[in-house]
């Protein structure tokens, strides 16, 4: 079971290795909500999202022999970039399975930090499963993007800066893929802000969190086609999904059209450039989706999306 303790631990193997990101105000955005928005800013992490937190959490914890032989990610972009990273710092090597359809920028970068990229089809093959085959082959350790304990409680760093930086809140809205940066957000703010309100937001085509939750268990879905490819996940995890269901309120669904309103707003008005699955929790709250009252914290996930891209989405 996560706990606040693991969080913790976690801040402290990222001290002086993770950029603690800036908490962003706007007086537009207070005005327009009518409440204090308070705006983590995970575009400004190392690889440019907060996956580089979890990353480099569970890499960190490999024994030697372990960190000699290498790890594997599967990825469409930025676990695979801050996989590649953390393993670099680690002094070893990464193998990436990385989606054909994949952002450009991405699968260079995650290139340009040494990694080794093994591409596949997001629509006809399973990714885990050639992840794992490679690492039988080979010996790697497998670094999963959201389901494992360690990715989970270097993600809850996120929400622990967050707090103690910007104090109690009412609520915290966070979007949701895999489940691992709302699992260790909701169990740092649960430990830290008892009363705050976790709102988990998912894109309108890759609501598999939302049904799961309705069900009572896991559902999976066909492979999202939303332009929140971060978030282009068919099943929550098995681990993440128990946290969740736990210790999350709500999740909340945006559209493409409102996703890309909230980069633009974010572009115009904060002068930043936010990927579409980085965008999806201020979505909710400019569409009305999640409660804009009091004191609210919203995580913007990540930044990695190139200016051809960027162009293009916001133009529709």
């Amino acid at each position: 079971m996560l706990t606040f303790d693991d969080v913790k631990a976690a801040a402290e193997r990222l001290r002086g290795v993770a950029h603690r990101t800036p908490v962003l105000t706007s007086r537009t955005l207070d005005e327009r909500l009518g409440a204090q928005v308070l705006l983590k800013a995970e575009n400004f992490q190392r690889v440019g999202a907060f996956k580089f937190r979890g990353a480099y959490n569970a890499i960190s914890r490999l024994d030697s022999a372990r960190l000699e032989r290498g790890v594997a990610a599967y990825s469409s972009g930025n676990h695979a970039q801050a996989v590649a990273l953390a393993a670099r710092l680690a002094g070893t090597t990464a193998t990436i399975v990385m989606p054909h359809d994949a952002p450009v920028a991405k699968a260079e970068a995650t290139a340009g930090y040494g990694a080794r990229i093994v591409r596949y089809d997001r629509y006809s093959q399973d990714r885990r499963q050639i992840a794992e085959q490679l690492a039988a082959e080979h010996g790697l350790t497998v670094v999963p993007p959201y389901d494992h304990h360690d990715v989970m409680a270097g993600q809850g760093t996120t929400a622990l800066e967050l707090v103690e930086e910007a104090g109690q809140l009412d609520a915290l809205v966070v979007p949701v893929g895999g489940g691992g940066l709302i699992s260790g957000c909701a169990t740092a703010v649960r430990a830290l802000s008892p009363a705050t309100r976790v709102i988990g937001v998912e894109p309108e085509a890759g609501d598999d969190v939302r049904r799961s939750l309705s069900a009572g268990h896991r559902v999976e879905i066909p492979v999202p086609r939303t332009i929140a490819d971060g978030q282009a996940i068919t099943a929550p995890g098995e681990l993440t999904f128990e946290v969740v269901r736990r210790l999350v309120d709500e999740v909340v669904l945006v559209s493409d059209d409102e996703i890309r309103a909230a980069m633009r707003l974010l572009f115009e008005r904060l002068k930043i450039v936010v990927e579409p699955s980085g965008a999806t929790a201020l979505a909710a709250l400019l569409a009305g989706r999640a409660p804009a009252r009091g004191r609210v914290g919203v995580v913007l996930s990540g930044g990695n999306v190139d200016l051809r891209r960027f162009s293009e989405l916001l133009d529709g």
